[in-house]
């Protein structure tokens, strides 16, 4: 899988700095393209999101942005403009490279956190369509990499059906707000979505994007350091599941897998999550699996109650189902000691149980 990161980062900056220094000679204070703003306003916005970005994972507060900015008085020029983009940037690389993979520091939207993953994929959206609305409005071309689109929206923008073929760029404009796609409307307000995490005592329940999902369901890692054996079949078939919903433009990264990762060495134990949205009902269905060596630990137990108090304390969950072959008494323990009772059996033979727990 390709990470996305620092280098993502560059080679975002580095392709947007090239192509608007060849009209530094323009008029910048026209309208970009479908903004209010003025060119000038609309490059400084990218530099300001970028240190601000960079000061979020240095800083790692988890509660506001750092109370810091920058200002652009001294820029006399648009090339001065280019000039801030290209620091502001490369210190945003650099955070992104230095920051530890389970760090994670306030964004607002829509979880309240992101990792150096989810920042580095919303500064390289910001670069990517703020220096379209740019090149709009001075009237001069520009198209970034379709895999560094393709980057971002696997990312950030689960909720997005992608087109098919190569054509991502297309696909990230339509998503914000910027251009047209045919069979979908056209979107009026958009926002993109950092994976959730929810928090137990010795492990953390990590949401899986697109991106890390494709990898996993393709016998890769998905990103994650895993402990020997892992991660376990049932984990890479439900990410399989996750990169089918995406791809049909039904998943929604909330109701999606989680991984679970112990806290105090960051390595990845097993997998858990829904298996879609709830019904109209309000009826959700979940599973799980631990690699062997995981086994045995209480860390299904402690996951699991997490995920369940996480979702019946919403207004569209009204219980949760669970099913379990007859054979597996371990599962069986874990779903009793959460809390779910058995309301049936399942299957030509009645092969497995049915577990029901409510609010």
């Amino acid at each position: 899988m390709r990470a996305m990161g620092g280098d993502q980062v560059e080679e975002a900056v580095s392709g947007a700095v090239a192509a608007l220094r060849g009209a530094t000679d323009r008029d910048w204070d026209v309208r970009a393209g479908r903004l209010e703003w003025s060119c000038r306003r609309t490059a400084e916005h990218i530099a300001s999101d970028l240190v601000a970005y960079a000061g979020q994972l240095a800083g790692r507060p988890t509660d506001r942005y750092v109370p810091f900015d920058i200002t652009f008085d001294e820029c006399e020029s648009p090339e001065d403009v280019l000039q801030v983009i290209e620091a502001t940037g490369a210190l945003f690389a650099a955070a992104v490279r230095t920051t530890p993979r389970e760090a994670r520091a306030f964004h607002p939207y829509p979880f309240r956190s992101a990792d150096r993953e989810g920042f580095a994929a919303m500064g390289v959206t910001e670069v990517l369509v703020h220096t379209h609305d740019v090149a709009e409005g001075l009237g001069i071309a520009y198209e970034p990499p379709a895999a560094l689109c393709a980057d971002v929206l696997t990312r950030i923008f689960p909720h997005v059906r992608p087109e098919p073929g190569p054509d991502h760029w297309r696909t990230l404009l339509w998503a914000t707000g910027r251009g047209e796609l045919p069979g979908r409307a056209p979107l009026t307000g958009w926002k993109w979505s950092n994976n959730l995490v929810i928090p137990a005592e010795r492990l953390t329940l990590q949401g899986v994007t697109p991106a890390a999902a494709a990898d996993l369901s393709a016998g890769g890692t998905g990103g994650f350091v895993w402990i020997e054996g892992g991660p376990f079949q049932g984990t890479r078939d439900a990410a399989g599941m996750v990169v089918k919903a995406y791809e049909a433009g039904v998943h929604r990264p909330e109701w999606g897998m989680f991984v679970l990762v112990r806290r105090e060495d960051g390595r990845a134990v097993g997998g858990m999550g829904f298996h879609g949205a709830p019904d109209d009902e309000g009826r959700a269905e979940v599973g799980y699996d631990l690699a062997e060596s995981a086994r045995g630990k209480g860390y299904a137990t402690e996951a699991l109650r997490a995920m369940t108090a996480w979702a019946l304390a919403r207004e569209d969950v009204t219980y949760l189902l669970a099913t379990v072959d007859r054979a597996n008494s371990p599962s069986q323990g874990v779903i009793s000691r959460v809390g779910f009772t058995r309301v049936g059996t399942v299957g030509d033979d009645g092969e497995q149980y049915a577990y029901e727990l409510r609010g």
